[in-house]
């Protein structure tokens, strides 16, 4: 009936594995619960615990194969028709969760989307940005991801089709963080493929440091830019994108990368502080962007 696969990073999944275990129980219903470690190095006694449970695998990588391609090689071990993809750092915000998920399959069933959100209590200032961008970023209610379907969605809490994603692989070239989800996506909407929305949300206990997740920004759009380099994205597909063209257009590429080389310090000033601004995080994102493009082109 239904395969679920959990990609992790140095990340205790064991409660997430027992609760989704009790609920797939008491369905009695066909599943197995597939985790595979990208190559970590913490929690690795928790994590094996789970082999010891019944219909439950977990596998270690001896190498990073990034989040993507370690999705792709859990599809290929599946051995249902649907797989459900998880965060190793979310939790069922419901007691019905797979349930759900399992009465509203029918044959016609290609993707399921269930929604994020964060928890309510406001974090410690060192973990502030983080929490606010899920928020504000997100967690959106279900009546707007119903009007655009194809970009509040997201490539966890998300069902589909066993042989569709075998078909349609996330990026094989991506090893590192960011936008394989976007790629994916993509691929998604070029073949019309329906994306159902359902309110059935994931709670992401996501604890990651301001510093951290910066750094983690960084590298995903440095992802953007191989993307891109190998046009798998074009442009057009991420709103950093599409601003940056229309700076590039205006002759103020260069410009704005020799502003963020002045100014990035002020600006994480501010996204490493108790009252971090997403809109500067926007602008850190492009001018990072436009530093990351002016080093290829010519003075």
């Amino acid at each position: 009936m239904i395969s679920i696969l959990i990609p992790t990073y140095n990340y205790n999944v064991y409660p997430l594995v027992t609760e989704l275990k009790k609920q797939a129980d008491s369905l009695s219903v066909p599943y197995e619960i597939l985790i595979q470690d990208d190559a970590s190095t913490l929690f690795l006694k928790k994590n094996e615990a789970i082999n010891a449970l019944e219909n439950c695998v977990y596998t270690l990588n001896r190498e990073n194969l990034g989040r993507g391609n370690n999705i792709n090689v859990l599809n290929s071990k599946a051995r249902f028709d649907y797989v459900l993809i998880m965060e190793a750092d979310a939790l069922p915000e419901n007691k019905n969760y797979l349930e759900t998920f399992v009465k509203t399959i029918t044959p016609e069933t290609e993707v399921i989307f269930g929604g994020v959100t964060y928890p309510k209590a406001q974090p410690n200032s060192e973990q502030l940005l983080r929490w606010k961008y899920g928020n504000n970023r997100e967690s959106i209610a279900l009546e707007d991801r119903l009007k655009n379907p194809y970009h509040f969605v997201f490539t966890w809490n998300l069902l589909v089709k066993k042989e569709m994603l075998s078909q349609n692989p996330f990026p094989v070239s991506v090893k590192e963080y960011g936008y394989e989800d976007v790629a994916f996506i993509k691929k998604l909407k070029t073949q019309n493929i329906t994306i159902r929305h359902i309110e059935n949300r994931l709670i992401h206990f996501n604890q990651e440091s301001s510093t951290v997740f910066i750094q983690k920004t960084e590298k995903a759009v440095q992802t953007l830019k191989q993307l891109l380099e190998s046009n798998e994205l074009a442009y057009e597909d991420t709103r950093i994108g599409r601003t940056y063209l229309q700076f590039r257009s205006l002759g103020l590429d260069k410009s704005l990368a020799f502003l963020f080389r002045r100014c990035s310090k002020r600006l994480l000033s501010n996204l490493t502080s108790s009252n971090p601004s997403l809109v500067l995080l926007d602008l850190y994102k492009l001018g990072y962007f436009c530093a990351l493009d002016t080093q290829k082109q010519p003075t």
